[in-house]
């Protein structure tokens, strides 16, 4: 719980005594201030087993409360397996190898994995995206039909933002420009 200061109660208290003189009920005027200054968003504790169910509210503060912790472990171990792969890569270097096989080998192993980390970090950035609409309350909904996307999906790709019918409309018209 926050700390109150004494500075803040001394406002609190000069403006129930302000709304008390307008309203003439002192101690409902002090109640009401109190409760609107206090009215601090409390983060929900779920246990690490949690699983949503389809049987709670759609997107409940439980639910999401579990894919904030979701997306951030997996923020977390993707950062970290960037890093380790980065610190390996730039440890690992055959380029001064006298053998051009071992010199090109070198260089394609590298461009693989320069690719993987490049799709990780894009990954990242779908993670922090997903992390804003937890928090403006706008995850688990479709970005185009604002229709729920379900929590079976979001189970399978926490990051998604479109509904399935949405998603296979997208890549149907992707499919279709690609041809061109």
């Amino acid at each position: 719980m926050p700390k109150i200061s004494k500075s803040s109660v001394k406002k609190t208290v000069v403006k129930a005594k302000k709304i008390a003189k307008v309203i003439k009920k002192p101690a409902l005027a002090v109640k009401k201030v109190a409760t609107t200054e206090k009215k601090a968003k409390v983060p929900i504790k779920i246990s690490k087993n949690y699983i949503p169910k389809d049987t709670e509210k759609y997107m409940c503060d439980k639910h999401l409360s579990f894919f904030k912790i979701k997306l951030t472990e997996w923020k977390k171990e993707l950062v970290k397996a960037n890093n380790e792969a980065l610190y390996h890569g730039s440890m690992d270097d055959n380029s001064v190898s006298a053998d051009i096989v071992d010199q090109a080998s070198s260089y394609t192993d590298k461009a693989v994995e320069m690719k993987a980390i490049n799709r990780q970090i894009k990954l990242i950035s779908k993670i922090d995206q997903a992390l804003l609409r937890v928090k403006d309350g706008t995850f688990g909904f479709c970005a185009e039909t604002a229709d729920p996307i379900g929590l079976k999906r979001l189970m399978a790709r926490p990051v998604a933002d479109l509904c399935i019918s949405a998603q296979e409309k997208h890549e149907k018209e992707e499919k279709v420009y690609a041809d061109d």
